[in-house]
């Protein structure tokens, strides 16, 4: 067994200025769509997200993930010079090639090796648990987690009919943002502050129930206005994903936890209805241990998670030497849980 545990040593996120009502929202897709009008409130109703933050014209994912690794270098005291490995995690991208961890690196004026994980809302855990691979293993001793999401771009805000509508309807709360996640080496004794364990399932049978087809041999091969937005089978994603949730729970049972031990618990969020489901399934999530973001900060992908970890901190909510668990959900399906001592 490890001597050397993954150590979180900051966490950070950035939200792009420009907010955006879901009334807003929903009059720039009547606009679009006259003479089809969708009703009013739907999204609201549905979703429970009250507005999205919107990227400027001129910024890219890239931008986002800079604003936070700047914030929590920043808050660090860590110099670019000390980072050993950059890692972009995010469901969005600058462009198809190169990776978009080489774009970051150059904005931040990093020198060390990058790469790109790319796995939708569970981008960011899949790299914390690359991370804690990594430094166990001892190859690096610090490493950078980066995020820039930036999902609005993919809304489709002129749709025809009431059908387009609803497959167009999951886009709608979109927002965008960045996050970082600095992680250091430290000491392995069981109080030790660090991850303690991480756990991951998936059920790939379930990858068409939710599709963003630009960008890759379907959009090229099969031209399609279509591919540039995102589609969703609500239905099916969520009964795929709260089949898989449950099976969590094991990692907990090896560690000899529950989630009631935690301080905070962070779960990705799509929907208040999804959160809701999220507390009364098996999984058994206490409810006061969750820190709301969606109604103000809309569904930010891959970012949620650190989002919802860096207000858990400014807010006193979880501190040094607290338990917090973080649950991510994602299209594909993939489910995985992390539980980390602050």
């Amino acid at each position: 067994m490890t001597n050397v545990r993954a150590r979180l040593a900051g966490v950070a996120a950035h939200l792009p200025e420009r907010w955006v009502s879901m009334a807003e929202r929903e009059a720039q897709v009547a606009a679009a769509s006259a003479p089809f009008s969708p009703p009013g409130g739907l999204v609201t109703e549905l979703t429970g997200v009250e507005g999205v933050h919107l990227v400027g014209a001129r910024q890219q994912a890239s931008d986002l993930a800079v604003c936070a690794a700047r914030k929590v270098l920043a808050d660090s005291g860590v110099q670019a010079a000390d980072v050993e490995l950059m890692i972009f995690a995010a469901s969005s991208q600058d462009m198809i090639e190169p990776a978009t961890s080489h774009i970051v690196a150059a904005k931040l004026g990093l020198s060390c090796p990058v790469f790109d994980v790319k796995n939708a809302c569970n981008s960011v855990l899949n790299a914390v648990e690359v991370t804690e691979a990594l430094i166990a293993s001892g190859r690096y001793r610090t490493v950078l987690i980066t995020c820039g999401e930036a999902p609005s771009l993919s809304a489709r805000l002129s749709v025809p009919n009431p059908a387009a509508f609803a497959r167009a309807f999951p886009s709608y709360g979109f927002s965008d943002a960045g996050a970082a996640m600095l992680w250091t080496a430290g000491e392995s004794f069981p109080s030790a502050p660090g991850v303690l364990g991480s756990r991951f399932i998936a059920d790939s049978s379930a990858w068409q129930a939710a599709t963003l087809r630009g960008g890759g041999t379907f959009s090229v091969r099969e031209p399609d206005e279509e591919h540039s937005y995102f589609q969703m089978d609500g239905m099916g994603l969520r009964d795929s994903l709260r089949a898989l949730a449950p099976s969590l729970h094991s990692l907990l049972d090896e560690l000899g936890l529950t989630l009631t031990d935690c301080a905070f618990i962070g779960v990705h969020q799509v929907s208040l209805e999804d959160v809701d489901a999220m507390c009364a399934l098996d999984l058994g999530i206490p409810r006061d241990r969750l820190v709301l973001t969606l109604p103000r900060h809309g569904n930010v992908a891959s970012a949620s998670l650190p989002l919802q970890l860096t207000r858990a901190l400014e807010s006193g909510q979880a501190g040094p030497g607290d338990l917090v668990a973080l649950i991510g959900l994602a299209a594909g399906s993939s489910a995985g849980l992390v539980v980390i001592r602050l």
